[in-house]
């Protein structure tokens, strides 16, 4: 069962879709969906005890397993909502870590969806699970020099953290050489940027002739692919990366989280940010995309907005030019129509790259013994 609270927040969702979405790619099929408003959480059960009913009874009606919000819950709400409620509840952020670690394929992923399921699991230990009872002192009584279990757990999951930032560390590490690398050539950069499901995958594989996984679902690409897209246009490559995606609401420890991953958008050179045009909310997303790029510190990088999805548009909304700019933050910045689906744009695309390596070539010259090795 779907659950969402308007709290007066412009971008919320009254028909849940994407919390319906979301619940879909996890696995999940929702059954009833409900919405409330209110002027500030219930610092008990989130919603009020009023409310909190009808959602148990809606529940029961529909046979729900499990209550999910879309919004994030504190560890005393979720534990008070599942007394109550007297089934499992989850809010937003344990969906998307869900989702998260379904999805995660290479081993720098895992390592970063286990860092973030931990920190998250790590808020969550007070007097949530039965076993967290003190334990039999050595004496023989309760109470005496015994450990509670509860710190043993939070011990063991601060142990696992400690442990899990060093293997990214490493991974970090190993990235920024190979990035190095790249920038010792004299490579230009470019890394795809965007909402989820907005495309990028697919754009990724139709510019470099790539496999890498793509599908219409929230989140089918959480690992970094990075693959050579040689110009004609300028008789040189370009480095291409793919990037995950980003949402609303995308919780601070998984941006944290990822932090390896998203410095790829962090050092490119050009950010080709990538938009659904066929969803009417892509101005939210656009904007959203804006924020969390502010939140890794890639706010400054050129970008180039990249419409995907232009034979999804009805008719009345097909662009009167596929090639125009749009004020992000009060600048303007240069906008392509394309579809990566069925071809129609990427020529275009492509001498857009090709002028901003160009440009880029021009205005910082390649070292010295360096200017031909781009191939």
């Amino acid at each position: 069962m779907l659950v969402g609270v308007d709290l007066g927040l412009p971008h919320f969702d009254g028909e849940l879709e994407e919390l319906g979405l979301l619940a879909q790619t996890a696995g999940l099929e929702p059954v009833a969906r409900i919405t409330c408003k209110r002027q500030a959480p219930d610092p008990a059960l989130f919603v009020g005890s009023g409310k909190a009913e009808e959602i148990k009874e809606l529940a029961q009606a529909h046979g729900a397993a499990e209550v999910l919000f879309d919004q994030s819950l504190s560890p005393a709400q979720q534990r008070n909502l599942e007394r109550f409620l007297d089934r499992p509840v989850n809010d937003r952020t344990m969906l998307i870590l869900q989702i998260f670690a379904q999805r995660a394929r290479s081993h720098e992923g895992k390592l970063q969806v286990e860092l973030a399921r931990l920190q998250y699991l790590s808020t969550r230990l007070v007097r949530r699970w039965s076993h967290l009872e003190r334990q039999q002192g050595g004496i023989g009584t309760r109470g005496g020099p015994g450990e509670r279990q509860i710190e043993l757990d939070r011990r063991m999951i601060g142990d696992a953290i400690k442990r899990t930032r060093a293997q990214l560390a490493k991974v970090k590490r190993q990235r920024a050489t190979q990035r190095r690398r790249r920038q010792r050539t004299g490579t230009f950069s470019v890394s795809l940027v965007g909402y989820t499901n907005a495309g990028k995958s697919t754009l990724f594989n139709a510019l470099v002739k790539a496999r890498a996984y793509a599908a219409d679902q929230l989140f089918a690409t959480l690992d970094t692919t990075t693959r050579q897209l040689y110009l004609p246009q300028i008789s040189q490559a370009v480095s291409l990366s793919d990037t995950v995606g980003f949402i609303r609401d995308l919780p601070h420890g998984l941006v944290e989280a990822f932090e390896a991953t998203l410095q790829e958008a962090v050092d490119a050179d050009l950010l080709l940010h990538v938009v659904d045009a066929s969803s009417p909310h892509w101005p939210e997303q656009i904007s959203e995309v804006q924020r969390v790029l502010g939140e890794i510190g890639a706010q400054e990088i050129p970008q180039m907005l990249v419409f995907n999805k232009l034979d999804a548009l009805p008719p009345e909304r097909q662009p009167l030019q596929v090639h125009d700019s749009y004020a992000i933050n009060g600048q303007q910045v240069p906008r392509l129509y394309l579809s990566a689906r069925d071809g129609a744009g990427l020529d275009l695309l492509r001498d857009a790259i090709a002028e901003a390596a160009r440009a880029s070539s021009t205005s910082s010259p390649a070292p010295a013994g360096q200017a031909d090795s781009l191939v």
